[in-house]
């Protein structure tokens, strides 16, 4: 499959006729540019969607357990006995091996399991998803509420400035900071400062924006209850003189996020803010069975923000039923992040850069005209 891409810059966002600003934005959720978003009526707006018939679109958002079950139990399975392993060889170099497939099972598998858990789209029993969504929080050092509610908002407000709480590449990019991610850094800090704060009844700001006061006792009982466990775990490593307890718990979110961060990036990285369709701030990649497994589908990212109830295993079937008015998938993981890495490239100094990719004919048109408005802060 050829590359379609066009990079390019729109300038009314930068100086109109020249080289776009490279003044960073402020993706803070109490800044002046989350004020101008509700102003300008992107904050909260109407989505585009494709067109999939009633019938079809009920079919396809039927929620069923067998599938979820299947796929948590082999999970687990392989999480228990990776881990048994581990301390089993524990003192042979051949511990090493299974410890990295060990930390891929604990965080990036996890990843993917928290993230349509959250949803409640995985099993058709919701205290399933409950209890596969809270196991897995704890893995990822993620506050159960606050994330719950920080994903609602990032699929309400999708790469929307001063509203969307999980853009993961801003602009300018911070390179290294991005590239020390794929192990863990750091994150991992800052995620488990988050959850001793919260669980010393502080919440953020930010937090206190998308998280309904209702829910803040909620944020601060799971917060205690994450580190009471976290701290258990480090007092039996003090105690049994022993870095094993912390390579089982807690340290797999350093040595095993690699994949979930590989991902990541690619769901909206390098393409474009503040526009009302997915098709424009969202990318879908081919990718092999092994990831797929990992990433449970969501490389079907476009397909997944535009139909946000669609359980994870009919993505691919939606994909075929809506592939015509999207933009061309890319065709791998490696083809991808040559499209990314250059777009995060020339970002460093043009901000206001991203990659415009075209529709098939027949498409539906962008929805795009909230750049035509300069929502930059003068």
């Amino acid at each position: 499959m050829t590359d379609r891409s066009i990079e390019g810059s729109l300038h009314p966002r930068g100086t109109a006729g020249g080289p776009a600003s490279t003044r960073g934005r402020d993706y803070s959720l109490t800044g002046p540019e989350a004020r101008r978003a509700v102003e300008i009526g992107l904050a909260s707006a109407e989505w585009y969607h494709s067109d999939v018939p009633r019938k079809v679109m009920k079919d396809l958002m039927r929620r069923t357990d067998g599938p979820a079950i299947r796929d948590t139990v082999l999970w687990l399975v392989l999480l228990v006995g990776t881990g048994s392993a581990a301390v089993a060889l524990w003192g042979s170099w051949w511990a090493l091996p299974v410890f990295l497939v060990y930390g891929l099972l604990y965080a990036s598998v996890a990843d993917s399991r928290w993230h349509e858990c959250g949803h409640g789209t995985a099993f058709r029993t919701d205290w399933m998803n409950d209890a596969v969504y809270h196991f897995t929080s704890f893995l990822l050092m993620r506050n159960p509420v606050n994330w719950r509610w920080s994903h609602a908002r990032h699929h309400t407000d999708t790469i929307i400035v001063g509203r969307d709480p999980e853009i993961l590449l801003m602009r300018p990019p911070n390179i290294l900071a991005k590239t020390l991610a794929f192990v863990g850094l750091p994150h991992v800090f800052l995620g488990f400062a988050t959850l001793v704060r919260n669980a010393f009844g502080n919440l953020s700001p930010a937090e206190r924006d998308y998280i309904p006061a209702s829910e803040w006792p909620k944020a601060v009982f799971w917060a205690r209850v994450h580190v009471a466990i976290y701290a258990a775990t480090i007092g039996l490593a003090f105690a049994t003189w022993s870095i094993l307890p912390l390579l089982l718990v807690g340290g797999p979110r350093l040595y095993g996020s690699w994949h979930v961060l590989m991902t990541a990036f690619l769901q909206h990285g390098g393409l474009a803010e503040d526009v009302p369709d997915h098709r424009l701030n969202t990318r879908t990649v081919y990718m092999n069975p092994v990831s797929r497994w990992i990433y449970w589908n969501m490389n079907y990212h476009v397909e997944h923000h535009i139909f946000p109830m669609v359980p994870y295993h009919a993505l691919p079937r939606l994909h075929e039923l809506i592939k015509h008015d999207l933009p061309p998938a890319n065709p791998s993981i490696p083809q991808a992040y040559g499209e990314l890495l250059r777009a995060l490239w020339r970002q460093r100094r043009e901000p206001d850069h991203y990659i415009r990719k075209s529709l098939p004919p027949g498409a539906q048109p962008y929805r795009d005209e909230f750049h035509s408005l300069d929502i930059r802060r003068a």
